[in-house]
Protein backbone atom coordinates (compact mmCIF):
# COMPACT_ATOMS: atom_id res chain seq x y z
CA UNK A 1 0.00 0.00 0.00
CA UNK A 2 1.53 3.30 -1.07
CA UNK A 3 0.04 5.81 1.37
CA UNK A 4 -2.65 4.48 3.71
CA UNK A 5 -3.73 7.96 4.85
CA UNK A 6 -4.34 9.07 1.26
CA UNK A 7 -6.31 5.90 0.64
CA UNK A 8 -8.37 6.48 3.80
CA UNK A 9 -9.07 10.07 2.74
CA UNK A 10 -10.14 8.91 -0.72
CA UNK A 11 -12.58 6.45 0.89
CA UNK A 12 -13.83 9.29 3.11
CA UNK A 13 -14.54 11.35 0.00
CA UNK A 14 -16.15 8.36 -1.71
CA UNK A 15 -18.64 8.07 1.17
CA UNK A 16 -20.27 11.28 -0.08
CA UNK A 17 -21.21 9.51 -3.33
CA UNK A 18 -22.15 6.06 -2.04
CA UNK A 19 -24.62 3.99 -3.99
CA UNK A 20 -25.60 0.35 -4.13
CA UNK A 21 -23.21 -0.11 -7.06
CA UNK A 22 -20.08 1.38 -5.50
CA UNK A 23 -20.44 0.52 -1.79
CA UNK A 24 -18.44 -2.73 -1.89
CA UNK A 25 -21.15 -4.55 0.10
CA UNK A 26 -21.55 -1.83 2.73
CA UNK A 27 -25.30 -1.42 2.21
CA UNK A 28 -25.79 -5.18 2.41
CA UNK A 29 -24.32 -5.08 5.93
CA UNK A 30 -26.40 -2.14 7.19
CA UNK A 31 -29.54 -2.13 5.04
CA UNK A 32 -32.07 -3.03 7.75
CA UNK A 33 -31.02 -0.19 10.03
CA UNK A 34 -29.60 2.39 7.61
CA UNK A 35 -32.73 2.78 5.49
CA UNK A 36 -35.08 3.03 8.48
CA UNK A 37 -37.03 6.26 8.86
CA UNK A 38 -35.29 6.87 12.19
CA UNK A 39 -31.77 6.77 10.77
CA UNK A 40 -32.75 8.70 7.64
CA UNK A 41 -34.28 11.39 9.89
CA UNK A 42 -30.76 12.20 11.12
CA UNK A 43 -30.41 14.26 7.93
CA UNK A 44 -32.29 17.09 9.69
CA UNK A 45 -29.71 17.51 12.46
CA UNK A 46 -26.49 19.45 12.14
CA UNK A 47 -23.60 17.34 13.41
CA UNK A 48 -20.35 19.20 12.78
CA UNK A 49 -21.26 22.63 11.52
CA UNK A 50 -22.07 22.18 7.80
CA UNK A 51 -22.25 18.36 7.91
CA UNK A 52 -25.51 16.70 8.90
CA UNK A 53 -25.69 13.74 11.27
CA UNK A 54 -26.75 11.25 8.58
CA UNK A 55 -23.68 12.06 6.49
CA UNK A 56 -21.48 11.78 9.59
CA UNK A 57 -22.79 8.34 10.62
CA UNK A 58 -22.67 7.16 7.01
CA UNK A 59 -19.02 8.11 6.68
CA UNK A 60 -18.02 6.64 10.03
CA UNK A 61 -19.90 3.43 9.21
CA UNK A 62 -18.49 3.13 5.69
CA UNK A 63 -14.88 3.69 6.78
CA UNK A 64 -15.32 1.29 9.70
CA UNK A 65 -16.76 -1.29 7.31
CA UNK A 66 -13.86 -0.92 4.86
CA UNK A 67 -11.14 -1.08 7.53
CA UNK A 68 -12.68 -4.00 9.39
CA UNK A 69 -13.16 -5.91 6.16
CA UNK A 70 -9.55 -5.30 5.17
CA UNK A 71 -8.33 -6.52 8.57
CA UNK A 72 -10.74 -9.51 8.70
CA UNK A 73 -12.59 -8.06 11.70
CA UNK A 74 -16.37 -8.20 12.10
CA UNK A 75 -17.21 -5.54 9.51
CA UNK A 76 -20.96 -6.07 9.84
CA UNK A 77 -21.02 -5.40 13.59
CA UNK A 78 -18.72 -2.40 13.22
CA UNK A 79 -20.66 -0.78 10.40
CA UNK A 80 -24.08 -1.43 11.97
CA UNK A 81 -22.98 0.01 15.32
CA UNK A 82 -21.41 2.97 13.54
CA UNK A 83 -24.69 3.72 11.74
CA UNK A 84 -26.36 3.95 15.17
CA UNK A 85 -23.53 5.49 17.21
CA UNK A 86 -25.09 8.99 17.11
CA UNK A 87 -28.73 7.94 16.92
CA UNK A 88 -30.11 10.82 18.95
CA UNK A 89 -33.04 12.92 17.86
CA UNK A 90 -32.07 16.40 18.99
CA UNK A 91 -29.67 19.17 18.11
CA UNK A 92 -26.94 18.93 20.72
CA UNK A 93 -26.31 22.69 20.50
CA UNK A 94 -29.89 23.54 21.51
CA UNK A 95 -30.07 24.35 25.22
CA UNK A 96 -33.68 23.18 25.33
CA UNK A 97 -33.09 19.63 24.12
CA UNK A 98 -29.41 18.88 24.47
CA UNK A 99 -26.92 21.64 24.78
CA UNK A 100 -23.59 21.92 26.50
CA UNK A 101 -25.17 22.12 29.94
CA UNK A 102 -26.49 18.58 29.45
CA UNK A 103 -23.00 17.20 28.74
CA UNK A 104 -23.99 15.77 25.38
CA UNK A 105 -20.54 14.30 24.68
CA UNK A 106 -20.74 12.21 27.82
CA UNK A 107 -24.40 11.25 27.68
CA UNK A 108 -25.32 10.71 24.04
CA UNK A 109 -23.71 7.25 23.69
CA UNK A 110 -26.25 5.89 26.18
CA UNK A 111 -29.14 7.75 24.50
CA UNK A 112 -27.99 6.41 21.12
CA UNK A 113 -27.80 2.89 22.51
CA UNK A 114 -31.35 3.07 23.91
CA UNK A 115 -32.61 4.34 20.55
CA UNK A 116 -30.65 1.66 18.70
CA UNK A 117 -32.13 -1.07 20.88
CA UNK A 118 -35.63 0.28 20.21
CA UNK A 119 -34.97 0.51 16.47
CA UNK A 120 -33.26 -2.83 16.22
CA UNK A 121 -34.14 -5.24 19.08
CA UNK A 122 -31.66 -7.81 17.71
CA UNK A 123 -28.76 -5.47 18.50
CA UNK A 124 -25.85 -7.66 19.59
CA UNK A 125 -23.86 -7.14 22.76
CA UNK A 126 -20.82 -6.24 20.67
CA UNK A 127 -22.78 -3.61 18.69
CA UNK A 128 -24.20 -2.18 21.91
CA UNK A 129 -20.74 -1.86 23.49
CA UNK A 130 -19.38 -0.19 20.36
CA UNK A 131 -22.16 2.41 20.53
CA UNK A 132 -21.82 2.97 24.30
CA UNK A 133 -18.02 3.30 24.20
CA UNK A 134 -17.45 5.28 20.99
CA UNK A 135 -16.74 8.55 22.79
CA UNK A 136 -13.66 7.27 24.59
CA UNK A 137 -11.42 8.88 25.84
CA UNK A 138 -14.07 11.48 26.73
CA UNK A 139 -16.05 8.75 28.44
CA UNK A 140 -14.49 6.41 30.98
CA UNK A 141 -14.83 3.00 29.34
CA UNK A 142 -12.57 2.31 26.35
CA UNK A 143 -13.62 0.12 23.42
CA UNK A 144 -13.36 -3.55 24.34
CA UNK A 145 -13.17 -4.96 20.82
CA UNK A 146 -11.09 -4.37 17.72
CA UNK A 147 -14.20 -3.25 15.91
CA UNK A 148 -15.05 -0.80 18.69
CA UNK A 149 -11.60 0.73 18.48
CA UNK A 150 -11.97 1.16 14.71
CA UNK A 151 -15.36 2.89 15.09
CA UNK A 152 -14.01 5.13 17.87
CA UNK A 153 -11.03 6.21 15.79
CA UNK A 154 -13.08 6.71 12.62
CA UNK A 155 -15.56 8.85 14.55
CA UNK A 156 -12.75 11.19 15.58
CA UNK A 157 -11.17 11.13 12.11
CA UNK A 158 -14.45 12.03 10.41
CA UNK A 159 -15.30 14.71 12.96
CA UNK A 160 -11.92 16.38 12.39
CA UNK A 161 -12.42 16.46 8.62
CA UNK A 162 -15.98 17.74 8.99
CA UNK A 163 -14.92 20.63 11.21
CA UNK A 164 -12.05 21.57 8.87
CA UNK A 165 -14.45 21.39 5.92
CA UNK A 166 -16.86 23.69 7.71
CA UNK A 167 -14.39 26.38 8.79
CA UNK A 168 -11.83 26.43 5.96
CA UNK A 169 -13.12 27.68 2.61
CA UNK A 170 -9.99 26.63 0.70
CA UNK A 171 -10.14 23.11 2.11
CA UNK A 172 -13.88 22.91 1.38
CA UNK A 173 -13.31 23.86 -2.28
CA UNK A 174 -10.55 21.25 -2.63
CA UNK A 175 -12.74 18.61 -0.95
CA UNK A 176 -15.71 19.33 -3.23
CA UNK A 177 -13.45 19.07 -6.28
CA UNK A 178 -12.07 15.72 -5.05
CA UNK A 179 -15.58 14.34 -4.54
CA UNK A 180 -16.71 15.55 -7.97
CA UNK A 181 -13.73 13.82 -9.62
CA UNK A 182 -14.56 10.43 -8.10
Amino acid sequence: MKNPMKKLYKEYCKSYKLSEENSDGFFDAVRDVYFSDEVQSLRQYEQHLEIDRLQHVTTVAYLSYKICRRLSFDSKAASRAAVMHDLVYYDWRDGETGGWHCLHGYKHPNYACLNARELYPALTEKEEKIIRRHMWPLTVLPPDSKEGLVVTIMDKYCAAIEVIYSVNKKYREKFIKTVEEL
